[in-house]
């Protein structure tokens, strides 16, 4: 199935033109740039940094997070169809979709909490200890995710 992925018009187009691979690494780094950034924001804001800084800013904010995410999706799936074979079976790949999926699942848990509290409307001035703990674990992941990311070029 993933040499049958490399063998595709679009793959070999992604992995021999000049042009393709710069093009959407730049869009991948965007993507990540404005997930990442963000949602580390926000964690750091619940964490207790940035205490001027209105919450709201982050929740309006979420439709881009998950436009740029797209964007990350489908520029590492074009990135990874170049070079499927070879990428699925390395241990920093792995790592890095499970770093994701860790964040991903962190993001939907602080967004729920932070959307039951506040219409509940007893949303406190400190997050509880969950929050602040999803917070770390998220901070964590997309870190973990980045360095992962990077590692995929030097480690097989």
């Amino acid at each position: 199935m993933l040499i049958a992925l490399e063998t595709t018009s679009l793959a070999i187009w992604v992995g021999e033109s000049l042009w393709a691979y710069p093009a959407l690494l730049a869009c991948h780094i965007v993507g990540l740039a404005i997930v990442v950034g963000l949602l580390s924001m926000r964690d750091l804001k619940l964490l207790g940094f940035f205490q001027e800084v209105d919450f709201q800013i982050f929740s309006d904010l979420i439709p881009l997070v998950i436009a740029a995410f797209c964007l990350n999706a489908l520029s590492g799936f074009l990135l990874f169809s170049s070079q499927a074979s070879y990428i699925a079976g390395s241990v920093p790949f792995l790592a890095k979709l499970i770093c994701i999926a860790v964040g991903l699942s962190c993001a939907f848990g602080l967004q729920k909490r932070r959307l039951k509290l506040s219409t509940d409307g007893a949303e406190a001035l400190t997050p509880d200890f969950l929050t602040r703990t999803l917070a770390c674990v998220s901070l964590s992941a997309w870190a973990g995710a980045i360095i992962a990311g990077r590692l995929i070029a030097y480690l097989f």
